[in-house]
C-alpha cells in the first residue's frame, strides 16, 4: 500500500525515497488494514499536540480551518518521508482524521449516508450497514476495542449517561436523534456492541407512503381520518419494522392547535407541530435511584393538560396509565407496542396489566381495553426487506371473554415469504365511521406488485 513506509509506525524519518511498492487498495479495503489504522491513529495525535501548542481545541475550530490543520500535518510528515499519498488516499485519511478527532470516528461516515438506516456494531473489527432492509458489511473498522471504547463514551458523555462495568449497557442517543444501544463487556463476551437506528432528518409525508408502497392509499385515507377524528391508535410490530417511523408520519395529522406531549425512553420522535412537550426516562444511577420510567412521566404528563399523549413505546407497566389516559379524556393518544398481529397486541397489553397489578377477572380487563383502544396498526418487516402496513384492524368490543374486531385493509403476501403482493381492503364499513371527519372511502383496490 503506498499509504506507509515502515517508519510511519514508529515515526522515524527514514529518508526520502522510501516508498511501499505495493499496489494501491480501495479507500474502503484500505480502512480495514492494520497499517492504515496506525497511520490514522498517529496523524490523529500528532494534530491534537499541535492544536495544544497553539492554544485551541478542535472543537473550537470551524471545519475549514480543522480541515487546514491535518492537511498540514499530513504534508509535513509526506515531506519528511514518512508517508506517500495518492490524492484519493490523502482525502480519505483527511476525512477519517477529522472524524476521530471531532466525530465518531469510523461511525461518521455511516451516520452521513441517507441510504443507511441502522448500524450495528459487532466488536471493533465487524461493523454492518442496512440499506433496504437489508443487512451489509462494511469495510471499517475500529482500531481496537480500546478505540471502539473511547467512541463509546464521547457518545454517551454528552447526555450524562454512562456505561462501565457496573452499568455495562444503556440506552443513549446522538445529537441528530439517532437512537442508540450499547453493551460492553463483561455482559458481551467478544467486545463492546452498538446498535444504531439512525433518525430521518426529512420526516415522511402520508404521500411518501403510498408512494413507496408502506400503505395503500385506501389505508391512507383511514388513518389521516382516524387521527384528526381523535382515535386512540396503537401501532404494532415486530422490531425494526418501522413503528416509531409510522409514528411519526401519523401524527403529521394532528392540528397545530393541539397541546402535545411525547414520553420516549430515547427521544426521536420528529412532531412538527408547534405546542410539543418532549419528556424522556432517565435510567437508575450506580446506585440504582434516581430512575425517572415512563410510568412516572405519564403520570406527570395527566397534570400537564395534555390534549393528546404519544408515548413511543409500551413496554411495561406504564400501559396502565396510557390506557386510564385513553378512556378518561385524552382521546387521540398514540403507543408502539410489540405485537405480530392486533390479537397479539390486545394479548400484549393484557400482560402489561398484569405485570401492573390488574388482577382483575379476564372480562373486565378486555372491556378496559376494548373502551380504551380503537384502532390497531400493524406494521412488519418483510423477507426481501420491506416495510408494509399489513393490517389496519378496528376494536369494536367484547362479546364474551372474546375482542370482536373489525379489520378494515389487509396486506396479502403472495407467494408466501416473497415480499410481494397486494393490498386489499376488507371492510369498507368502519365501526367508528360515525366519528370519523371527512372520511371518504377509498373503493379501488390497489394494484398487485
Amino acid at each position: 500500500m503506498s499509504l506507509l513506509t515502515t517508519d510511519a509506525l514508529t515515526g522515524e524519518d527514514g529518508g526520502e525515497g522510501r516508498r511501499s511498492k505495493a499496489a494501491i487498495a480501495q479507500p474502503s479495503a484500505q480502512r480495514m488494514s492494520d497499517s492504515y489504522q496506525a497511520v490514522k491513529a498517529l496523524t490523529c495525535q500528532q494534530v491534537i499536540d499541535q492544536l495544544e501548542a497553539q492554544g485551541v481545541t478542535a472543537e473550537s475550530l470551524d471545519q475549514r480551518t480543522l480541515r487546514q490543520e491535518i492537511e498540514q500535518v499530513i504534508s509535513s510528515r509526506s515531506r519528511r518521508g514518512q508517508q506517500a499519498l495518492n490524492s484519493a488516499e490523502r482525502l480519505l485519511l483527511i476525512e477519517d482524521v477529522e472524524d476521530e478527532v471531532v466525530g465518531l470516528g469510523p461511525l461518521a461516515p455511516l451516520l452521513r449516508d441517507p441510504t443507511v438506516d441502522d448500524i450495528i456494531v459487532n466488536g471493533a473489527s465487524t461493523i454492518y450497514a442496512e440499506r433496504a432492509g437489508l443487512l451489509e458489511r462494511v469495510e471499517t473498522r475500529f482500531r481496537d476495542d480500546t478505540h471502539l471504547m473511547h467512541i463509546i463514551q464521547r457518545i454517551v458523555g454528552p447526555i450524562g449517561r454512562r456505561v462501565d462495568e457496573a452499568t455495562p449497557f444503556v440506552d443513549a442517543r446522538l445529537p441528530d436523534g439517532s437512537r442508540v444501544n450499547i453493551v460492553i463487556p463483561p455482559i458481551a463476551l467478544d467486545g463492546p456492541l452498538i446498535s444504531i437506528r439512525k433518525f430521518r432528518m426529512q420526516a415522511l409525508s402520508l404521500e411518501d407512503c403510498v408512494a413507496s408502497r408502506l400503505m395503500s392509499a385506501a389505508m391512507a385515507a383511514y388513518l389521516s381520518a382516524a387521527v384528526r377524528s381523535r382515535l386512540n391508535l396503537v401501532i404494532c410490530g415486530g422490531t425494526g419494522s418501522g413503528k416509531s417511523t409510522l409514528l411519526n408520519v401519523l401524527s403529521s395529522c394532528i392540528s397545530n392547535r393541539e397541546r402535545l406531549v411525547t414520553i420516549e425512553d430515547a427521544a426521536e420522535l420528529q412532531l412538527r407541530q408547534d405546542h410539543v412537550v418532549r419528556l424522556e426516562t432517565r435510567p437508575p444511577n450506580v446506585d440504582g435511584n434516581r430512575e425517572v420510567s415512563s410510568r412516572d412521566l405519564l403520570r406527570n404528563a395527566l397534570r400537564m393538560r395534555p390534549d393528546r399523549i404519544i408515548l413511543g413505546e409500551v413496554r411495561g407497566v406504564e400501559a396502565v396509565e396510557m390506557l386510564q389516559a385513553m378512556s378518561t379524556g385524552h382521546d387521540g393518544s398514540m403507543a408502539t407496542l410489540h405485537g405480530n398481529s392486533p390479537r397479539d397486541a390486545l394479548a400484549r397489553l393484557e400482560m402489561l396489566l398484569g405485570f401492573a397489578g390488574q388482577q382483575n377477572d379476564v372480562r373486565a380487563v378486555r372491556r378496559f381495553v376494548a373502551n380504551s383502544v380503537h384502532v390497531i396498526v400493524n406494521i412488519q418487516r418483510l423477507s426481501n426487506g420491506s416495510r408494509r402496513v399489513v393490517s389496519v384492524t378496528e376494536v369494536t368490543g367484547v362479546e364474551g371473554e372474546a375482542y370482536t374486531l373489525n379489520e378494515l385493509f389487509r396486506f396479502d403476501e403472495q407467494p408466501a415469504m416473497s415480499g410481494q403482493g397486494e393490498f386489499r381492503t376488507i371492510s369498507p364499513r368502519p365501526y367508528h365511521a360515525a366519528r370519523l371527519r371527512d372520511y371518504a372511502p377509498l373503493t379501488r383496490e390497489a394494484e398487485p406488485w
